[in-house]
């Protein structure tokens, strides 16, 4: 895996953690990584990776069946 720096202000209230799931549950959500390819980005299983994902927003459920069927692929 790839580390990067990123300037952030102090003042938006958001902790390392927080920054790291915006980030992998937006790859999530564009197709970009597999659940299990973004939980281990955010050092969680992928079953508290998808139990979280309400909480950022995002929806467990594909868009497309072919977005499911990569999803399975990559799991």
């Amino acid at each position: 895996m790839k580390t990067i720096q990123i300037n952030v202000p102090n003042d938006i209230g958001l902790n390392d953690y927080d920054l790291s799931m915006i980030l992998a549950t937006k790859l999530y959500e564009d197709a970009k990584l597999s659940a299990g390819q973004a939980a281990q980005m955010v050092g969680l299983s992928k079953r508290a990776f998808i139990e979280l994902l309400g909480k950022y927003g995002v929806s467990v459920f594909s868009k497309s069946v072919k977005d499911l069927h990569n999803d399975i692929k990559n799991a």
